[in-house]
């Protein structure tokens, strides 16, 4: 068995304050990481910390970009097991992604949509949710998840870990304790 990590995050962004005013949700921001450490963290989301509207796929680190410049970020860190060969193919996944990331666009007329329970799909588009829950499927993880999906949603996936709750910016030093 391998851990993945699952990261919900809220910024405080405009877009972010936006988003939780028209779900209610605590998160509405989610990540995936093959590293407890967070360094290898990956989603759909603003490309420049400046601009939440030029978006796509993403690498992120937590004390840089978006994260860095929003110091207040707060976060709830899931680990979750799966099976080796899931582990793999996610890995694979992402990799694949990030090669091609210039190919694919952030789906932002799917985002506003779920505010009105729709689903709005474009070819190599997604949001962070969508993301995540994609790159999960492909790897054969089940996890029973909506198909309109927010962040907040992956809360409810079974086995999972709580690993941390609080400022992103403390996280590591939490794990370094």
């Amino acid at each position: 068995m391998k851990e993945i990590y699952i990261i919900l995050t809220y910024t405080r962004t405009l877009l972010s304050n936006i988003i939780k005013t028209y779900t209610k949700d605590e998160y509405t921001h989610v990540s995936i990481s093959l590293d407890k450490g967070l360094n290898g963290m990956y989603s759909f989301g603003r490309l420049n910390p400046y601009n939440a509207f030029i978006g796509g796929f993403i690498h992120e680190k937590t004390d840089e970009g978006t994260f860095k410049r929003f110091k207040n970020t707060k976060a709830m860190i899931y680990s979750l097991e799966i099976e080796e060969e899931q582990y793999k193919k996610v890995k694979e996944k992402i990799k694949e992604m990030e090669q091609e990331k210039e190919t694919y666009r952030f789906n932002i007329w799917g985002l506003f949509a779920v505010s009105i329970h729709k689903k709005i799909k474009a070819p190599r588009t997604f949001y962070c949710a969508e993301f995540v829950k994609y790159i999960l499927e492909e790897a054969g993880v089940e996890l029973e998840l909506p198909e309109i999906i927010r962040p907040q949603n992956f809360k409810d996936i079974p086995n999972k870990k709580i690993q941390y709750e609080g400022l992103l910016r403390n996280f590591k030093e939490e794990i370094n304790k």
